[in-house]
């Protein structure tokens, strides 16, 4: 089958040609589709607040739309968490339209919702250029930028949910079982049997499904891919599960606080750098001389993501319940250090087992939750990585225990900081960080600055409580 063309080199808009090649494409999927019995197809978009926002179109819409798009207001990335909108300086109001074209190559059809399939968007303008605010596009961008170097990433998302039963704001666990208990997969064998044979029957391929420490709470962990396939798959795990619970009359949550006085749900992104060799790729985070037999750019791609962490939480735990999660010695990686094997580091180094390390070794960002869009997370962290890159940089001492443990002028003396501890602080170094800025672009960066902030306002003065009820059945 002839591939569509590439979309999305930087400034290249959409022209008749490539149109008439995507209609061909649209019309030849809508075929296939319709003898699955598929009749409509969700075209998906996350937003700057995180939420999965969508149009559909009837199967038989399928070349068209991919041809010509669905139109939508730009207004979306203007959203906070409870669909209010902040104005902004590229969007906010009422005029403008631009495109949404699927993407055929990750065109699917959901097993959880019987009759659908589902194609992440590309945003394209009414004139066939990419939109600014398109963080897929971004993705793809940042994407090729390493690979213009030489360098290719893989990367997965960890997905923590907790389940709830009953109709209702309030959350009631689904299950009674201990923590990472058996008891649990016990108590909702046959949910979870249904989630797993769901997510195969998408092609999502699950590495472990276990349950996790807090009431009702458990993780699933997908194999790596590519960053944009690793970003599409997040958001097909997070849809599936909630389409499986509701069958099950369960409700699922993702927010990063489910409950004031328990542990949060993480969303950790699993990171490796790789470069062709002679005899095949080469993981950059094994095989070196470095901290963790860390190769020399995979140290300084680790490096530069360290360094830019507290600017990156503003993208990676961006709601206001994030640092109700966010809090020392509850592995959620509150201090900016990294280790082997520490999970109260923020940067984990997974080694892997002796034998399996030149395929296994891998980063793993603590400090993020699934309150996040996961195209603009993988983005912020392959600048952050790229940068680490360009300047060489080099890793300070690994910490070997919980930072939370250590004498305050212990943690000064080795530049063991705390992230930051709200939102605020987390803009305010977002804002401080050109490197950030400048691979995002304009649009991008002042965008996510502005619906921060406005999140910040909406949630002024609440208490736990009152911000993990706004927050928990949003994401």
């Amino acid at each position: 089958m002839e591939q569509i063309p590439e979309p999305l080199v930087p400034g290249q808009a959409l022209d008749a040609r490539a149109r008439a090649r995507f209609g061909a494409r649209g019309s030849s999927e809508a075929r296939r589709l319709a003898g699955l019995d598929i009749v409509a197809v969700a075209l998906t978009w996350v937003d700057i607040s995180g939420i999965t926002r969508t149009k559909t179109v009837p199967v038989e819409r399928l070349e068209h739309a991919s041809a010509w798009g669905v139109g939508m207001s730009p207004v979306f990335d203007a959203y906070l968490l409870d669909d209010s909108i902040v104005p902004g300086r590229h969007v906010g109001g009422p005029v403008g339209d631009l495109r949404l074209h699927p993407d055929l190559d990750r065109l699917v059809p959901l097993a959880a919702l019987p009759g659908w399939a589902h194609a992440p968007a590309f945003r394209y303008d009414q004139d066939g250029a990419v939109h600014p605010l398109d963080t897929r596009a971004l993705l793809r961008r940042l994407t090729n930028r390493l690979a213009d170097d030489g360098w290719t990433v893989k990367a997965a998302f960890e997905i923590e949910w907790a389940v709830s039963r009953g109709a209702g704001e309030e959350f009631s666990p689904a299950v009674r079982g201990p923590a990472y208990g058996m008891t649990r997969i016990t108590e909702l064998a046959g949910y979870l049997r249904d989630v797993l044979t769901a997510l195969k029957e998408t092609g999502v391929t699950v590495m472990q499904l276990h349950p996790e420490y807090a009431a009702g709470q458990y993780e699933v962990s997908v194999a790596a891919e590519d960053p944009l396939g690793a970003a599409d798959t997040a958001v097909v795990v997070r849809e599936t599960i909630r389409a499986v619970s509701m069958e099950h009359g369960l409700a699922a949550t993702f927010s990063p606080k489910v409950e004031p006085d328990s542990v949060g749900n993480g969303a950790h992104v699993h990171l490796s750098l790789w470069r062709s060799g002679g005899e095949g790729p080469v993981n950059a985070m094994a095989g070196g001389e470095g901290p963790c037999e860390m190769s020399a750019p995979g140290e300084a791609f680790a490096a530069g993501i360290l360094r830019r962490l507290p600017a990156l939480l503003a993208i990676g735990a961006p709601s206001v319940a994030s640092y109700l999660r966010l809090i020392p010695s509850h592995w959620a990686g509150a201090f900016t250090c990294w280790g082997p094997e520490n999970r109260e580091a923020a940067l984990r180094v997974v080694t892997g087992a002796e034998g399996e390390r030149p395929a296994a070794a891998n980063l793993e960002v603590k400090c993020l939750d699934a309150a996040a869009n996961p195209y603009l997370v993988l983005a912020a962290l392959l600048a952050a990585g790229h940068e680490g890159l360009g300047g060489r940089r080099e890793l300070p001492a690994p910490v070997d225990v919980d930072p939370a443990t250590l004498p305050e002028e212990e943690r000064v003396a080795r530049g063991i900081v705390r992230l930051p501890a709200s939102l605020d602080e987390a803009v305010a170094a977002f804002e401080a960080d050109d490197v950030l800025r400048d691979a995002l672009g304009d649009a991008v960066a002042d965008t996510v600055a502005t619906v921060r902030r406005g999140e910040i306002e909406l949630l002024a003065g609440a208490t736990p409580e009152q911000i993990t009820a706004a927050t928990r059945w949003r994401h």
